[in-house]
């Protein structure tokens, strides 16, 4: 059968989960549903072996770099739509096959679903900061942050070619304005965030950089900016405990202290789980 959407999913030493990804994805695909293709950019693992094994076509490169593997995967693609994926998010085949649908909408040119975050791996006060922090972003994340997005043909034009930017999800949330881009509540994806406050702090500076950096690209990441205010609110609501919210405040101060010390050229998109 032809592919209804190719998979691109860039991929820095992923052996250990690239496995589980790649099962969900196409666990209950007809065969040649999904046309996937994983990049192993500057691998010094068994990512690449890891990904054959499961049937997908791999692309080896020694450049580092998540903009570069998309780029390479991109060119690789056999079809629209096409589905971004990181090697570290587990997207079911049904979900796949919701945002395809999704983007037959008219007037939809990108799409991304509902991300689920998987707790199991973090610590305590990791766990409660990543509690408030997705409530605060969620009502306007849609493209950046699901570790997924989707673009049919039109609204590859308008996104691509990738440049090498921190955020390629940010980038590509930009690139649309509010109604040509949508969440898919039919399609989830779990996403692992970072397991530590340390490790949480590393990924928000990258974040604050790569918005700075995209503003400066002429494509800022416009949303609603996160009001103390809210955060109350959550409490009073009994959303959220006062001790998350005490974390979450904490760690936000931290954050933005020492995003101001942190200049782009130092920043680096690698992996976020450690």
């Amino acid at each position: 059968m032809d592919p209804i959407a190719s998979v691109v999913i860039p991929a820095h030493n992923e052996e250990t989960v690239i496995g589980a990804g790649l099962a969900a994805l196409l666990g209950a695909a007809a065969p040649g549903e999904l046309d996937v293709v994983v990049v192993a950019n500057a691998c010094a693992d068994g990512t690449a072996e890891a990904a054959r094994a499961a049937g997908v076509r791999v692309i080896e490169t020694p450049v580092g770099g998540k903009a570069n593997a998309l780029r390479l995967g991109d060119a690789a693609c056999r079809t629209f739509p096409r589905i971004y994926l990181d090697a570290d998010v587990e997207l079911t085949t049904g979900s796949a096959r919701a945002l395809v649908a999704a983007l037959a909408r008219p007037g939809v040119l990108a799409c991304a679903p509902v991300p689920v975050l998987d707790l199991g791996g973090a610590g305590w006060a990791a766990r409660r900061v990543h509690r408030v922090h997705d409530l605060m972003v969620g009502p306007t994340r849609v493209l950046a942050g699901a570790g997924v997005y989707a673009l049919g043909e039109q609204g590859h034009v308008r996104a691509f070619p990738l440049p090498d930017v921190l955020s390629d999800d940010g980038w590509v949330h930009a690139s649309f304005a509010g109604g040509e881009r949508v969440p898919v509540p039919e399609a989830t994806s779990v996403v692992r965030p970072a397991p530590t406050v340390a490790a949480y702090l590393r990924r928000r500076i990258r974040v604050r950089l790569g918005n700075r950096q995209l503003a400066a690209l002429g494509r800022p990441v416009t949303r609603a900016g996160l009001r103390l205010s809210a955060v109350g609110e959550l409490v009073r609501r009994g959303r959220v405990s006062p001790l998350d919210a005490l974390c979450y405040l904490t760690v936000l101060v931290l954050d933005r202290a020492l995003t101001a010390f942190r200049r782009p050229a130092r920043a680096s998109w690698g992996t976020t789980r450690k």
